[in-house]
């Protein structure tokens, strides 16, 4: 008989505490805390009808970063290069040209680049979107709910925080984030205490079955895309952990007996549990990646970065939905992505409590699980 799942009401929708745009002045001036640019890949060359409205908006983005000194050396000779490229055959008119000539770095104005936006083309302004994501990938640099400087931004090129607000993440914060860092010590603490015998017996289960040691640190992607080391209990055979960047397979020839079991469980990760005390990890969010599957997958997944906003979690909204295991397609690796998304911009604490309660007794965890 299945188990009734008692957090079922609880519905993964944006948070109504989020940002409100209407409310916020425009501000004088670009006072951002973090402020990077990403080079564009080849494959997203716009189209020359939106060519004059990316580079400005480029042009505006490098002053920013430039006055708060977040730039220098080669990114700025790169993100110069990119804006070559979109110059390349396509002329400004004459008075945008001006303007963007006149940016002064150290005198910069987020109301004049409002201004000089209102310049484009109404029908093109839509399109800033898109580099707006594009940019938003380099290293979780964008929150728009911390740059005022793009608050305005958006009001410039009327949208309104329904067209934007797949590109809010944040991690819970204040109250919200002390609840969820009280819960992951208090939970994670209670666990240890109770539960070391099994982590022992699991311990030397993996000992016993094959020769190495008991635990090992996998190299992952923590909040901010910081390196962490994430511990689990060794499930293949010494020689095939090294980074773990080679995904488990079904039927892995590389997975002990004992390590299928372990996996097959998710008791692996019970050591992490360590990591959620260090700070490193939590209870509940996206699972930490290696890093090189990072570096690969974010070329591929335009917000895929983004859900670094928060701690990587031992289980996930993505996993008890059946999102866990393998991924050698690019389409499943969207929709782990789109379920973590989904948690990061819709947290509750009610949610927490519902992904833990669906790891236990649900059936989405036991599936991919090998």
């Amino acid at each position: 008989m299945a188990v009734p799942d008692p957090f079922a009401e609880i519905r993964v929708e944006p948070s109504a505490e989020g940002p409100v745009y209407s409310d916020l002045a425009p501000s004088s001036r670009f006072e951002p805390a973090a402020y990077r640019l990403t080079p564009l890949r080849p494959s997203s060359v716009p189209p020359p009808q939106t060519a004059e409205l990316e580079r400005v908006l480029l042009e505006v983005l490098l002053a920013a970063a430039h006055a708060d000194g977040v730039m220098c050396g080669r990114e700025q000779r790169t993100v110069r290069r990119i804006m070559l490229r979109f110059s390349g055959g396509l002329e400004l008119r004459p008075e945008i040209e001006a303007r963007l000539r006149s940016f002064d770095p150290e005198e910069f104005d987020a109301q004049e680049a409002v201004e000089l936006l209102l310049e484009i083309k109404p029908e093109q302004r839509r399109h800033v979107l898109e580099l707006v994501r594009e940019v938003c990938d380099a290293n979780n640099a964008f929150d728009l709910e911390e740059e005022r400087f793009l608050v305005d931004l958006t009001r410039a090129l009327s949208l309104t925080p329904e067209d934007i607000a797949d590109l809010v993440v944040h991690a819970p914060e204040g109250v919200h984030g002390a609840a969820k860092r009280c819960f992951d010590l208090a939970f994670s603490t209670a666990f240890l205490g109770a539960a070391w015998p099994l982590l022992l017996l699991l311990g030397l289960g993996v000992k016993l079955t094959s020769p190495g040691p008991a635990l090992f640190r996998q190299a992952r992607s923590g909040r901010d895309g910081r390196e962490i080391g994430v511990l689990k209990f060794r499930t293949m055979r010494a020689s095939g952990e090294d980074a773990a960047v080679k995904q488990a397979r079904k039927n892995d020839p590389r997975v002990t007996s004992f390590g299928a079991f372990l996996r097959r469980t998710s008791l692996d990760e019970l050591p992490q549990f360590v990591n959620v005390l260090r700070g490193d990890m939590s209870v509940v969010g996206p699972r930490p990646h290696a890093v090189a599957h990072n570096q690969h997958y974010r070329t591929k997944i335009l917000e895929y970065m983004l859900r670094h906003k928060v701690r990587p979690g031992i289980t996930g909204w993505a996993q008890v939905n059946g999102f866990r295991g393998e991924t050698d397609t690019v389409d499943k690796m969207v929709q782990r992505v789109s379920h973590d998304l989904e948690y990061i911009r819709g947290w509750t604490f009610g949610l927490d409590l519902r992904v833990v309660w669906l790891t236990v007794f649900g059936k989405g965890t036991r599936q991919n699980a090998y």
